[in-house]
């Protein structure tokens, strides 16, 4: 591994103040819209289910609606299962996978489970393809209490408003090529750390499961249903991948909730954050899409098994 390279924003070994994050926002800019990608096809689910707005974000004179799929005929007494995407929002594959997933596979799981799908829950970060908010904060690091995330808050809130319990949870996310170019030297800069890493980025699926309840065969089946579609990343020489340790195939943990991400919001039985590598020159952007998917369905072809 290589030590950071040098960020252009800020003096390296000092955090950011307001100055040096407002530079960072002014260089941000729209890349591809919300509105035509991901609210469109939202608008288009509606006949067939609850779409619920549960809040707006506002930054500069752009308004973010923030929505939430629900299946029809809810049943309190089925078990619920919460799919999140777009909490990075420049991982395109958690957002187009929870949608298509919604599309086509859904109602063929409703007489098992109850669902909340929230495909998008960064839309700015979505449209200008970035890991932060216009704050500079990582909304998968605020999903606890104290988290300075306008995005991870508004789900909190709608999630506790609700009253859903839930009982399986997959955030859906990617591993990039831009982590080392772009994401990990910004955050050295923001944070004034000098000695922060480069990744060995794993070229493969993989997922991320909670430490204090891994759930190794719920993470096996979605591996092995992730595996008919794309390849299961390897782990490095050191038996790591972004470096932790590999417990089984394609498979590490991490302290979900103490690290504020979003698939420890919950005190859900399973959970999982699945890892697409869309850069690699073995796939393409529809496999990517379809991996989410898989992982989705295999996951609840488990739990389906296990009741």
């Amino acid at each position: 591994m290589n030590d950071a390279p040098t960020y252009p924003i800020g003096t390296p070994g000092t955090p950011w103040g307001d100055k040096e994050k407002q530079e960072w926002l002014s260089r941000q800019q729209i890349q591809r819209s919300y509105s035509e990608r991901v609210v469109t096809a939202l608008d288009a689910l509606t006949a067939d289910f609850d779409v619920e707005q549960y809040g707006e974000l506002t930054y500069g004179d752009r308004r973010y609606p923030l929505f939430a799929v629900k299946n029809r005929a809810w049943n309190a007494s089925k078990p619920t299962i919460l799919v999140t995407g777009g909490v990075h929002g420049y991982e395109t594959s958690g957002v187009h996978g929870a949608l298509r997933f919604i599309q086509t596979q859904l109602t063929n799981y409703t007489s098992a489970f109850n669902f909340v799908v929230a495909p998008c829950i960064s839309p700015w970060s979505y449209e200008t393809i970035n890991r932060w908010n216009p704050e500079a904060i990582d909304p998968n690091r605020s999903f606890k209490d104290g988290g300075l995330s306008g995005e991870s808050g508004a789900f909190i809130r709608y999630l506790v408003n609700s009253g859903i319990e839930v009982y399986a949870h997959f955030d859906l996310h990617e591993t990039t090529d831009t982590d080392n170019s772009e994401f990990r030297p910004a955050l050295a800069a923001r944070d004034g750390l000098t000695d922060l890493a480069e990744w060995d980025i794993p070229d493969g699926f993989y997922l991320v499961g909670n430490s204090r309840n891994p759930a190794d065969a719920f993470q096996r089946a979605i591996v092995e249903s992730v595996s008919r579609v794309t390849h299961i990343a390897p782990a490095d020489e050191n038996g790591e991948i972004i470096g932790v340790a590999v417990e089984q195939e394609g498979v590490i943990n991490y302290e979900l909730k103490a690290l504020g991400l979003c698939a420890g919001l919950t005190d859900a039985r399973y959970t999982t954050t699945t890892e697409v590598y869309p850069d690699s020159p073995r796939v393409t952007d529809e496999q990517c899409v379809l991996a989410q998917v898989a992982a989705l369905t295999g996951g609840l072809d488990y739990l389906i098994r296990q009741r």
